[in-house]
């Protein structure tokens, strides 16, 4: 399924032992639904991995990536609720990318997820994202059991912002400059298997594209979309 709108928040983290359960309960009782009851903002997902060296991948899509720039999100990321206060004081190794939704397509919403984290220069990101929708990209589609393929290109200004919650967490943030999305919904076998192959380092090097190489693969926990009490 293409991404809901064209900008996108990116997230990767790992949670202290201590503190996973009260990650669960506020991560899915609050902080999901505040944010998606953000004007602009449509839906949250978040996954857990099958084999990352981050264990927890979390997506939110909004509009447009001037929402996530935007008054709105703004305020909130700065008043953060004594609950995110005190879970996200949890966090380890946090991966976080404000994003501009390069590239969406699929025909479905899949369990499974593949996250590449990587860097591409900035003289060479048009012929980058052009080898990959000549090539790469429609023989994922075409392949069995793919969902949608997904090109996201972080605002790195926008993501190098500190905000209370940031600083709440106690550990800054890795900013990945370019994220690429592979849904699937099959076995997770195969699924691994074609992600490790399509979207290895050799394949995405010959595109233009620069190490370090993050690939994460990682299955769906929760989605949340607008609620009642829904600011937007």
């Amino acid at each position: 399924m293409s991404l809901a709108g064209e900008g996108a928040v990116a997230i990767w983290h790992d949670i202290a032992p201590e503190g996973r359960a009260e990650f669960y309960a506020w991560h899915g009782e609050e902080h999901m639904p505040e944010r998606v009851g953000i004007p602009g903002f449509l839906r949250g997902r978040r996954y857990v991995a099958i084999d990352a060296d981050l264990e927890f991948f979390n997506l939110y899509e909004a509009q447009t990536v001037e929402v996530l720039k935007g008054q709105d999100y703004t305020a909130r990321v700065n008043a953060p609720t004594p609950w995110t206060f005190s879970a996200v004081k949890h966090f380890r190794s946090v991966a976080r990318a404000i994003c501009r939704v390069s590239h969406t397509s699929g025909p479905a919403q899949g369990g499974l997820i593949a996250t590449l984290r990587y860097d591409v220069p900035d003289n060479i990101a048009s012929a980058h994202k052009a080898a990959l929708l000549r090539g790469l990209v429609p023989d994922l589609l075409a392949t069995r059991g793919v969902a949608g393929v997904h090109l996201l290109t972080a605002d790195a200004q926008a993501s190098g912002v500190a905000t209370a919650e940031q600083k709440a967490r106690g550990v800054a943030n890795a900013v990945p400059r370019s994220v690429l999305l592979l849904e699937g919904w099959g076995d997770e076998a195969e699924f691994i298997a074609l992600a490790r192959e399509s979207l290895s380092a050799e394949e995405l090097q010959a595109l233009g594209g620069e190490g370090p190489f993050s690939l994460g693969l990682y299955r769906h926990q929760i989605t949340r979309a607008k609620t009642a009490w829904s600011a937007g």
